[in-house]
């Protein structure tokens, strides 16, 4: 079956390069005006949704007129812990080694107080394996860290170093998935209409 995520449009936080994590930010209004242009192709239009509990992918699935998104803890972004409303430059340039040996970790990478992808990778998990049963196509309104997560265990990448593909963040993630939830290697990134 296959599972198609998308990411929610941006925040004034993400304009700011702020690290958003669990604060629970609206869409800006660029965000908002950017969203409303596009829409989503009619065949993933029919897979059943379902949508992070942050309120910036709820209004995403909303202003693209998504029916009965369902709404999924799961699916709610990385927790960053005490970094989250820090910007990352100079959250690096303060922390120097320490935060580049704990993101050389890669799927073990922790901000103090958050958690690992690897631990985000968990929770999908029981997610995946869930709606696998169910053997219907699915899509999802999520954040730029599920969608890693979900690309780390399908293409096999420990998350160290730079990513191996450039993500374009305003179109839909497609992967496939096996009867009992695992996700195959396999990956199309396919644009969002223009309206």
């Amino acid at each position: 079956m296959k599972l198609a995520l998308l990411r929610h449009a941006v925040t004034d936080w993400n304009l700011e390069k702020r690290v958003q994590g669990r604060i629970d930010k609206p869409l800006s209004d660029l965000g908002r005006q950017q969203i409303q242009q596009l829409s989503v192709p009619p065949e993933i239009r029919t897979y059943r949704w379902f949508c992070s509990p942050l309120r910036r992918a709820i209004q995403t699935a909303e202003l693209l007129n998504l029916d009965a998104v369902n709404i999924e803890a799961a699916l709610i972004e990385m927790s960053w812990g005490d970094w989250e409303g820090e910007i990352l430059k100079p959250l690096r340039k303060r922390l120097g080694d320490e935060m580049r040996i704990n993101e050389s970790r890669g799927l073990d990478f922790c901000p103090p107080g958050g958690e690992s992808p690897r631990q985000v990778q968990a929770r999908l998990q029981t997610w995946l394996r869930k709606i696998a049963s169910q053997e219907q196509d699915t899509a999802a309104v999520v954040h730029k860290g599920i969608i890693r997560c979900i690309y780390a265990l399908a293409r096999d990448w420990d998350m160290c170093g730079e990513s191996p593909i450039d993500f374009a963040w305003d179109a839909l993630h497609q992967f496939e998935l096996s009867a009992d939830g695992k996700l195959l290697d396999s990956y199309q990134s396919i644009p969002l209409l223009k309206t």
